[in-house]
């Protein structure tokens, strides 16, 4: 493997130090870290010498919760995420289908509710585009889909249809079915879904790849790894990847905990874990599965998300607890024992309230020293909550790009949330004051993966000026000003605390001597933490090889 010399660089060594200088890869590795007149006397003959010409040299960025195939067949098939335009979404959805006669149901992924009057889209706007066919458009958050009446028909979904447990078929004024299903009303769908062709899986996740690597993510963490609502099972489409040698990237499998089962799906999470285990030995060793994701909430905008108190706008409505709460604790507990990592989703402050209490009786039955959990997205947590991340050793697994004023938020979401709750609406740096762990993760499709502009977003409290969702007083107001991170603290969310959360840290995360190169060089410096929305990935490396070059 060619040796290579990066010079003339700001280099990133964590924990908020930065150092003029470079970093020699030898084998993959990094074998020194220093003044470049230093390293030049260590170099082989034949080793490549890359000037930075003064821009930063980080180490590469891990993206702790996104979700690679759904966000790949987007870009492979009806993409809406590029535009915020109903009228745009039309033209595109029409498109396709005129391009794709042979499909009998076309799928597609990336709408805003926020573009369509009253805040979603209805079936009818479909109906115009296509009607003989059904369409099936799965919301950019993941949490709702937008069909046409073909599709309300073909599933067989009545027009009094009950409301499942943590979701709800949207209805008009009249009662009628609007056409937007949400959370766990979506699986009524799974009848009439097209199953993904042979490879269709892997094209995605391979889409997904070079996306990620073009941002500057070297790891990530896949947060739906299992036949859900979110998609079909990924785990045999990676280990074919890993197999081939075709996944470059270092991977964390996080397995679906199906809501409908019990305690007996634990001896099936050990035999995919251990399947992947040997996969590792015999390929690549990219990936690994030791990490479960519950789901214990929905989300605000639908009011699925878990509050402790009624929303503000629906008396009487609290929005549901997936599983209930002594179950979760029974189940954490028994994944924690048998050597698994748990990533759960909590949105509401009662959601986070149960995961906490859930990783409480982990600790305790189970010993302290346990597993590397982590709780997702945060939408709110109440002051009694705050410090007990630290206290039991849970890390905030942070979204940082939707901490701002968009249209949405403003309109929609904070009147839905009030006063009180609105004043701790990501409360990311308050949690870091009293001894998080914050980690970063996009969420990909559900917004962008780019990890600088989380960055941005997670200094400023204000969107990305180059994001084309930026609406409303997103570039202008910080959404609560007092909640911005420290920028060391969001370079090490996607760097060395990432790492040490996916269980990497002796192997990547730092500009370290003997852990692997895995490295972003950036167009410029971004060492006083400005111009982040600006700066562009220039090289991916991974171990060492350039894996995207822009």
């Amino acid at each position: 493997m060619t040796s290579l010399h990066f010079t003339n660089a700001r280099l990133y060594l964590g924990d908020g130090v930065w150092q003029d200088g470079g970093v020699l890869v030898r084998d993959g590795r990094i074998a020194a870290v220093g003044p470049d007149d230093e390293l030049t006397a260590l170099r082989e003959a034949g080793t490549v010498v890359r000037d930075a010409a003064g821009a930063s040299l980080l180490p590469g960025f891990h993206d702790t919760h996104v979700h690679p195939p759904m966000a790949g067949s987007s870009l492979l098939g009806i993409d809406l995420m590029p535009v915020h335009d109903a009228d745009a979404y039309r033209r595109i959805i029409a498109a396709y289908a005129a391009a794709h006669p042979e499909l009998d149901t076309i799928v597609g992924v990336g709408w805003y509710g926020d573009v369509f009057p009253g805040g979603l889209p209805t079936r009818e706007l479909l109906d115009g585009v296509e009607a003989d066919r059904p369409v099936i458009l799965t919301s950019h958050d993941g949490h709702g889909v937008w069909v046409n009446s073909r599709a309300l028909e073909a599933a067989g979904i009545a027009p009094d249809a009950a409301d499942p447990l943590g979701g709800r078929f949207v209805r008009d004024d009249r009662g009628v079915l609007t056409g937007v299903l949400l959370d766990t009303a979506m699986q009524a769908l799974d009848p009439i879904l097209p199953e993904p062709g042979p490879g269709a899986v892997e094209e995605a996740i391979l889409a997904a790849q070079s996306r990620l690597h073009s941002v500057g993510v070297t790891t990530w963490h896949d947060a739906a790894v299992g036949k859900s609502e979110l998609g079909p099972d990924s785990l045999d489409a990676y280990l074919n990847l890993a197999r081939q040698g075709a996944l470059t990237a270092r991977v964390v499998l996080c397995q679906w905990w199906d809501r409908d089962r019990g305690l007996e799906q634990l001896a099936d999470l050990e035999a995919r874990r251990e399947r992947v285990a040997q996969a590792g030995r015999v390929g690549p060793g990219r990936i690994e599965a030791g990490t479960v994701k519950i789901m214990q909430d929905g989300m605000i905008e639908n009011r699925t998300a878990a509050l402790l108190d009624d929303y503000s706008d629906a008396p009487g409505v609290r929005g549901d607890s997936f599983i209930p709460a002594e179950e979760l604790a029974t189940i954490v507990a028994a994944l924690d024992a048998r050597g698994f990592d748990v990533h759960l989703h909590a949105v509401g402050d009662r959601a986070v309230r149960e995961c906490l209490d859930a990783v409480a009786h982990a600790r305790t039955a189970n010993g302290p020293a346990g597993g590397c959990h982590q709780l997702a997205h945060l939408d709110v947590v109440d002051t009694a909550d705050v410090d007990r991340f630290a206290a039991l050793d849970v890390t905030v697994n942070a979204q940082l790009l939707w901490a701002r004023t968009d249209t949405e938020i403003v309109e929609r979401k904070l009147p839905m949330m009030g006063d009180d709750r609105a004043s701790r609406h990501f409360p990311f740096e308050s949690l870091r004051r009293h001894g998080a762990r914050i980690v970063g993760g996009s969420d990909w499709p559900v917004s962008d993966p780019n990890p600088l502009w989380a960055m941005h977003t997670g200094t400023t409290r204000l969107a990305p000026s180059t994001d084309p969702h930026a609406t409303g007083q997103a570039l202008t107001e910080p959404l609560l000003a007092s909640e911005a991170l420290p920028f060391a603290t969001v370079l090490d969310a996607y760097t060395g605390t990432a790492a040490w959360v996916g269980r990497l840290e002796d192997t990547t995360g730092r500009l370290s001597p003997g852990l692997a190169a895995d490295l972003v060089l950036l167009d410029r410096d971004i060492s006083d933490g400005r111009g982040l929305d600006a700066a562009s990935v220039v090289e991916t490396f991974i171990g060492g090889r350039s894996v995207y070059r822009a």
